[in-house]
C-alpha cells in the first residue's frame, strides 16, 4: 500500500498525476461546500475538520486492520508538523470559497519559495542567486494574483498566500522527520494530530452539516488521503527531480474543476500570475534537484 522501493518511472508519473487529480478535487469540494452547494455554507474550520475526521478513520482502521504500531515518533515535530499543516489546509479551504481555484491552487504553489526562505534560519541553510532568484520571480506572480490596486485588490487571496506560507513551514517540519520515520507511521499520527487540533478549532464554528454536506466532508478526506499515498509512492519509485514537476498538474485539474462546476474562465491576470509563480517554483525545483546531485549552488553551467 505504501511506498514500495522497486523503481518504476512510469507508474510513479501516474501516481503523481493521480495526487494532482485528487488534491484539485479537494478544493472543489470545499469550495462547494463554502458556498452553499450543498446547504447552507460551512465554515472553513469545518470543512477542513471534515477532512482530518474521514482521512484518520480511514487511515486509522487500516492500521488496526494490519495491526501496525509505533516506533519511536518524534511527538514534537509530528505535532508542529500537524499543527502548520492544518493551518494551511484551513486558509486554503477558506481561500477556495472567495476566489478562483486557479488563482488559490498557483499561490499554494509558494510553498517551497517559503520553505526556503523559512530554512535560512531554522536550518542554517545557505541560499545562492539561483534560488533567491527564484524565489523573487515566484513572489512577483503571487503579488500580480493579489490584483494590488484600489479596485482590483483580492482581500481573500491573503488566505492563500497565509496557507502557502503554513505549507512551507510543514515542509521543514516534513525535513526532520523524512528518512527517520516511515511513510505510513507519519500519515497516521499527522492525521490524528490534525483531527485533535481541527475538533478543538470547530467547536465555536460547529453547525450540523446535511447528509449531502457529510458525503462532501468524507469525500475531502478521502480523496485528501488517496493523494498522500499516491504522493507518497510516486517519490518512492522515482526520482524527485523527474516526478514533482508533474504536481503542478493540480493548477490544470483545478481549473477545469472550477469551470466544469462554476462556470469559472481564469483571466488574463490570473493566466499571468500562475505561468510567473510556476516558473519560479520550478526554477526552485530544479535547483534543489542539482543540490541533491551535487552541483553547487553558483556552478558556471548554465545561465544563473
Amino acid at each position: 500500500m505504501f511506498a514500495p522501493r522497486v523503481q518504476n518511472t512510469r507508474l510513479a508519473i501516474l501516481l503523481m498525476v493521480l495526487a494532482t487529480v485528487f488534491i484539485a478535487a479537494t478544493t472543489l469540494l470545499a469550495k462547494a461546500i463554502g458556498t452553499g452547494r450543498f446547504g447552507p455554507p460551512l465554515h472553513a474550520l469545518q470543512v477542513s475538520h471534515g477532512r482530518f475526521l474521514f482521512a484518520f478513520l480511514a487511515i486509522g482502521f487500516a492500521a488496526a486492520a494490519l495491526r501496525l504500531g509505533l516506533e519511536s515518533p518524534r511527538w514534537k515535530v509530528h505535532a508542529l508538523r500537524s499543527l502548520f499543516g492544518w493551518a494551511g489546509v484551513s486558509l486554503m479551504f477558506a481561500a477556495a470559497a472567495f476566489i478562483p481555484l486557479s488563482d488559490a491552487t498557483a499561490i499554494s504553489f509558494l510553498n517551497p519559495v517559503f520553505a526556503m526562505l523559512l530554512a535560512i534560519p531554522i536550518l542554517g541553510e545557505t541560499v545562492g542567486r539561483i534560488r533567491w532568484s527564484a524565489a523573487v520571480i515566484a513572489l512577483a506572480g503571487a503579488m500580480i494574483l493579489l490584483r494590488p490596486g484600489p479596485e482590483t485588490f483580492q482581500p481573500a487571496a491573503l488566505l492563500a498566500l497565509g496557507a502557502a506560507v503554513m505549507l512551507g513551514a510543514e515542509v521543514i517540519s516534513i525535513k526532520f522527520l523524512s528518512g527517520r520515520e516511515g511513510p505510513f507511521q507519519i500519515l497516521l499520527i499527522n492525521n490524528g494530530f490534525g483531527l485533535c487540533i481541527a475538533t478543538l478549532a470547530v467547536l465555536p464554528v460547529w453547525t450540523p452539516p446535511t447528509a449531502a454536506q457529510w458525503a462532501a466532508l468524507a469525500a475531502i478526506g478521502l480523496a485528501m488521503l488517496t493523494a498522500q499515498i499516491c504522493f507518497v509512492n510516486a517519490m518512492a519509485r522515482a526520482d524527485a527531480s523527474l516526478v514533482a514537476p508533474f504536481s503542478y498538474g493540480t493548477l490544470v485539474f483545478a481549473t477545469l474543476y472550477d469551470f466544469a462546476v462554476f462556470g469559472v474562465v481564469p483571466d488574463a491576470v490570473s493566466w499571468l500570475g500562475a505561468a510567473i509563480i510556476v516558473a519560479g517554483a520550478a526554477l526552485l525545483a530544479w535547483r534543489e534537484s542539482r543540490r541533491r546531485h551535487g552541483a553547487p549552488e553558483n556552478a558556471a553551467s548554465g545561465p544563473p
